[in-house]
């Protein structure tokens, strides 16, 4: 039984684009938490990721936090900001990575990390990217093996890069597809009544005309590419003045209780 649970992370782990309702965002961090207070009755939990941060800075500003809170359940996922800059580095991202997995399984923790999904068959753009995903998954299955943390291999799963569980910027999961990673860590961790019915895929997609594709493409890259090449290139991030959402361990509320 686990009695406290921190995520740390970027911007999947802080639930974009999983609205709650009130003006912020759930995600499969929430989710998942909600899950394992229900499988045991309670749980305290506590979410320090920010949007927008690479993983050498979640190493450096978010796990010294995350030890403090002393948690035995602990997820840490990262890598997403790192691929998407020039000077992306695998094997050092891996070793923050690693680095991380290590503090919190010698303080007892149960780690879990996933894999990212292949960014291709979201964002037709993004295939030059596909072969930076796959150097960052391998090092991350290695590194993973090495310190004890618990692997959930999210980009072996087709299903994982379905274009219908991402949001409309294709760069975060939409509310379906939160839900099921919240359920693929659920069945990882063996909670009761969850199985491998995450990784089905989904019915056959009808097929769109061309000029619907087209159309999409170019709405896309004006909604979200530019105005994520303009910020970056005057050095901004999302996560600029931003904060962790739920800094502090509170208990899971259960609904109905």
């Amino acid at each position: 039984m686990w009695k406290r649970y921190v995520a740390i992370g970027d911007s999947t782990t802080e639930g974009l684009d999983d609205p709650d309702g009130n003006g912020g965002y759930r995600g499969w961090a929430d989710r998942f938490a909600l899950a394992v207070a229900r499988a045991q009755g309670g749980l305290e939990y506590a979410n320090l990721a920010i949007r927008g941060r690479t993983t050498g800075r979640i190493r450096d500003e978010q796990l010294p936090a995350a030890l403090a809170l002393a948690p035995d359940l602990c997820t840490v996922v990262a890598g997403m900001n790192d691929v998407l800059r020039p000077s992306f580095d695998p094997d050092r991202v891996a070793e923050d990575v690693g680095a991380m997995q290590r503090a919190l399984v010698g303080q007892g923790a149960t780690v879990l990390t996933f894999t990212l999904p292949d960014p291709a068959p979201v964002m037709p753009l993004a295939r030059p990217l596909r072969g930076r995903v796959v150097a960052l998954n391998a090092a991350v299955r290695a590194v993973t093996v090495e310190t004890g943390a618990t692997l959930l291999d999210l980009s072996a799963h087709p299903v994982a890069s379905d274009p219908r569980l991402w949001s409309d910027d294709r760069l975060h999961a939409n509310s379906a597809g939160h839900e099921r990673i919240a359920a693929a860590l659920a069945h990882t961790v063996g909670l009761p009544g969850y199985d491998d019915s995450w990784s089905h895929p989904l019915p056959v997609a009808v097929r769109r005309p061309r000029h619907e594709v087209i159309r999409a493409e170019l709405a896309w890259t004006r909604r979200h590419l530019l105005p994520w090449l303009a910020r970056h290139l005057r050095g901004r991030s999302s996560g600029d003045d931003r904060v962790a959402k739920r800094p502090v361990p509170l208990p899971v509320e259960l609904p109905g209780s």
